[in-house]
């Protein structure tokens, strides 16, 4: 493989394209984003997660997952149960507070489920559960193996040479 870099950065580009295009067009009939299709999708397959727990499932920032966790409660799709401190404040507890979509938010979810099941299903077609599990093994390796890099080297880029 005297392509690694590029055959792998290709191919991982050109999945991750594929993913949003799909989440995109599937999800403007929902008048949702990317984030909040994980939000919703992540709640329906784990309810009572807080904005911590989703923050490290959906690999998003606070900020990102703080403005999701908003619009859809201005959407009426979760509620959260918010506990005030002694002086009447909701500030790091909001963060933790438990998630619960609502009967509305639950039938959209279940929608987007059924939808990314099916999906699943199609992409991973003439793929075995042997060649998924050795894929999956690398992926996660390769991931942790960039995440060590990225952490040993921050934002110098310099420091790759």
């Amino acid at each position: 493989m005297n392509n690694r870099f590029e055959t792998f950065t290709l191919l991982i580009t050109s999945i991750s394209r594929s993913i949003r295009r799909i989440k995109t067009e599937t999800m403007a009939r929902y008048e949702l984003k990317s984030p909040h299709v994980s939000c919703l999708y992540y709640l329906y397959k784990q309810p009572g997660m807080t904005a911590a727990e989703l923050c490290e499932v959906c690999e998003e920032d606070k900020a990102a997952v703080s403005r999701s966790i908003l619009f859809l409660e201005q959407k009426n799709y979760l509620i959260r149960e918010i506990s005030a401190d002694k002086g009447g404040r909701i500030g790091a507890k909001h963060y933790r507070a438990p998630l619960t979509l609502t009967e509305e938010g639950r039938r959209i979810a279940g929608e987007i489920a059924v939808k990314v099941d099916r999906i699943l299903e199609t992409v991973g077609e003439g793929v075995s559960e042997e060649e998924r599990a050795i894929m999956y093994t690398a992926l996660e390796r390769i991931n942790r193996n960039l995440r060590g890099l990225c952490e040993e080297y921050g934002e110098d880029t310099a420091s790759f040479e």
